[in-house]
């Protein structure tokens, strides 16, 4: 069956193919898991009117059959719904409210410390034409200016690894929230990873950490094309790949 292509709309860095947003990740993990084929159009926060057939401003934003759809968690549902017959991303209607849960979890616990170690590095890593709404918005968010927000990286870098406990814990017991497979509620999490991963150069966790070790079984998924995403101030890095619909054979490759 012929599948019409998804365009996404996705936060670039400095150069075209510096992807760091975590909800974008979230996006492009899930559309990797359905084996849906898509071509990636790089924004940036001065493209807004790129993305005025959605009504608001900001990404990750995909447009399928002429209709375009906003905020991860949106996109997430829309393509479990419209993509039914293929790997589902949640596993049932009381899997998307648990999934819901983990989502929120993320962005109001995660990656808000998170943010109080790589926010610097997340303005340097655009363009200068996009530094200063960055800049202005986010201390305007947290009451302080990006340099104070960053001053105690090692006590948040701290903190963020007891956070993940709760994923420690479940390691334990099973390879992925999602099971033996990982579903959305795991994307969820690796998108802030992600944003760690592309945008400094942070080490997060010991390798002797299990939560390492997920993290490095994400990073493999789908052909490791998220491990070899460009980072930041490495021009040497391999470009994204775009998944095509070949990918659906080895989608969920654990």
């Amino acid at each position: 069956m012929t599948i019409d292509s998804v365009e996404f709309f996705d936060l670039a860095g400095k150069s075209d193919d510096l992807r760091f947003s975590p909800h974008c990740w979230k996006t492009r993990m899930a559309l990797a898991h359905k084996g849906v084929p898509f071509s990636t159009i790089p924004w940036r926060y001065s493209d807004k009117k790129l993305l005025a057939f959605t009504g608001q401003g900001s990404v990750p934003v995909i447009r399928h059959k002429g209709k375009g759809i906003a905020d991860s968690w949106r996109i997430a549902l829309y393509l479990e719904d419209e993509f039914y017959d293929r790997q589902p991303l949640f596993g049932g209607s009381a899997a998307i409210a648990l999934t819901q849960f983990v989502n929120t979890w993320v962005d109001t616990v995660l990656i808000q410390t998170a943010a109080r170690i790589v926010m610097l590095d997340v303005h340097n890593a655009m363009l200068p034409r996009e530094q200063h709404y960055f800049r202005s918005t986010r201390e305007k968010r947290f009451g302080m200016t990006l340099e104070e927000l960053v001053s105690d990286k090692a006590a948040n870098l701290e903190k963020l690894r007891l956070e993940l406990a709760p994923l420690r814990n479940m390691r334990a017991k099973q390879p992925f929230l999602g099971g033996e497979r990982p579903m959305y509620a795991d994307y969820c999490i690796f998108g802030m990873f992600m944003w760690v991963r592309c945008s400094s150069d942070v080490t997060l966790l010991d390798p002797s950490d299990s939560v390492y070790q997920w993290n490095e079984e994400m990073l493999d998924l789908f052909n490791g094309f998220a491990r070899r995403a460009k980072h930041s101030g490495t021009p040497a890095a391999e470009c994204l790949v775009h998944t095509t619909i070949e990918d659906e054979d080895r989608r969920i490759a654990t």
